[in-house]
């Protein structure tokens, strides 16, 4: 990292309506430096990095590059520029290849009639070969989440860049491709390339980064060297107060009940998992850990009758269930929280009334099937209340909520039907750690009310401090299970990778 200032903003200003999502911000960026950007969701980090890239125009402010103003009027223009943007959710196109996605800013510059598919597979496994071994020629719909976050990556590497900016981008990835992201940005870094980094994960920020900036309710906070200051630091200046508690008490020993709400049986489904066996018990939360592939989420989509063709037995409260769709999950109080909130959570374009009553809309429909508006918003108010919702108006499409937000739609949408069980995926990813921690009192309320609560999380620490117990899954099977103080990273990662005597370690 040099002195040299590459991105110098001041005093710079946007709204949406009466809504101000930046109040006079300055940000300044050196070259060759790692700057993480830190702060809850709605508090402006998206709304800067977009004005960066030329997406949205600022209503008044300064953009400085290499010391001379600039009005970055498009993304084009910012490209120009040599601004690289990894978003957090992924803007591929899903009907072409991987190669495609990685080049089409090359190819829609080029003026040539033919496309040389050869040559574009064989530049695009070049770049993909220094993050992870896919095959260019692959479609991207055919790829998991994680696959589809590294083909972004991949297409900003093969930009010119000065300035790159990440957003969130190991929110989908394996602690394995991380780890081979952040040697990638560092050698970037060394290159003179300026990164700026946004996580909601403090041990990245302070493993990874040089400087971080604080930003809070569309305001600039602060900006630090992480070598002097702390997690809880960032975290308090984020927040604007101390969080105490980001995980909520759990059950103590005499709160535990013996009463059974899920009692899986020797589930399979040919290639994906076999052999699956295991129980929720009334008041816990479970967790469900594992390397990504290993069957996480299939196990669960596989309960639900998501996809797969499973034979087993699933029992709920004492009763042996009898599952042909997801329709018939739902009618059993059986719901599941995707992973890919943008794919399968949320309608991003729909009302946030219209999202919450989405699994059963005839709650709040008439006898002949008209949805009644007045009931629909009645019924999103009381669950956005519960949850601690922040929005203008029901009627506002939930793509105008912050992240965090998005989420507790997604969670409303399941309560929406009085669940008795409830799968959740990821269910904090690209969430703050104010929301984070509303999230899991949200959970441990739930699981303390009777619903049955089943977490998977790729984020060890979230599964250790939220859970009662651990299942870890290994190849398609659950390979133990860990409680009490043996729940620690190491002892997951071990049956995560090496795998072990399908025995509790306890």
């Amino acid at each position: 990292m040099t002195d040299d200032v590459i991105l110098k903003i001041s005093n710079l200003s946007k709204s949406f309506g009466p809504v101000r999502a930046l109040k006079g911000v300055d940000f300044e960026l050196r070259q060759g430096e790692i700057h993480a950007l830190a702060g809850e969701n709605g508090a402006g980090k998206s709304t800067l990095m977009n004005v960066i890239d030329g997406i949205l125009q600022p209503d008044s402010g300064e953009i400085l590059f290499d010391g001379v103003p600039v009005r970055i009027a498009s993304p084009a223009m910012a490209q120009k520029l040599g601004v690289g943007f990894v978003h957090q959710e992924t803007a591929l196109c899903p009907d072409v290849s991987v190669a495609e996605n990685i080049f089409m800013a090359t190819t829609n510059a080029s003026r040539s009639l033919l496309m040389n598919y050869r040559t574009l597979e064989q530049k695009a496994a070049e770049v993909l070969g220094e993050l992870v071994d896919i095959n260019p020629a692959t479609l991207v719909r055919d790829l998991s989440i994680s696959h589809q976050q590294l083909v972004e990556i991949a297409k900003a590497l093969t930009l010119d860049c000065r300035v790159l900016i990440l957003d969130e981008p190991t929110a989908a990835l394996t602690e394995k491709e991380a780890q081979i992201l952040f040697r990638i940005m560092r050698r970037l870094a060394d290159k003179g390339i300026s990164i700026i980094y946004i996580s909601h994960r403090m041990v990245e920020i302070f493993d990874n980064c040089d400087r971080v900036s604080v930003f809070r309710d569309g305001q600039y906070i602060t900006t630090r060297n992480v070598s002097e200051i702390t997690p809880d630091d960032v975290v308090n200046a984020m927040v604007g107060r101390v969080i105490d508690e980001l995980y909520p008490r759990k059950q103590t020993e005499a709160e535990r009940s013996d009463e059974i709400i899920l009692n899986v049986r020797n589930l399979n489904e040919r290639s994906r998992f076999r052999d699956v066996s295991f129980q929720l018990r009334k008041g816990e939360i479970l967790g469900l850990a594992g390397l990504i592939g290993a069957g996480r989420s299939e196990i669960v989509k596989g309960i639900c009758q998501l996809e797969g063709e499973v034979s087993g037995e699933v029992a709920l409260n004492g009763k042996t269930l009898s599952l042909s769709s997801y329709q018939d999950s739902i009618a059993e109080g059986i719901v599941y929280l995707s992973e890919d909130r943008k794919g399968d959570g949320i309608f991003l374009d729909m009302p946030i009334a219209g999202n919450v009553s989405a699994l059963k809309p005839e709650q709040v429909a008439n006898g002949f099937g008209l949805i009644l508006r007045q009931k629909e918003e009645s019924q999103a108010e009381a669950l956005g209340a519960r949850l601690n919702l922040k929005y203008g108006s029901l009627t506002d499409p939930v793509s105008s909520l912050s992240g965090g937000n998005q989420q507790k739609v997604a969670i409303a949408k399941m309560l929406s039907v009085n669940p008795k069980l409830i799968f959740l995926d990821e269910p904090t990813r690209g969430v703050d750690v104010g929301a984070k921690a509303e999230i899991h009192r949200i959970l441990r309320n739930l699981a303390a009310s009777g619903v049955g609560i089943l977490v998977i999380s790729s984020e060890l620490p979230e599964l250790i401090g939220v859970c009662d117990r651990v299942l870890v899954v290994r190849e398609g099977r659950i390979s133990g299970e860990v409680t009490g103080d043996r729940m620690t990273e190491e002892n997951i990662m071990h049956l995560a990778s090496v795998g072990g005597a399908q025995a509790a370690i306890q």
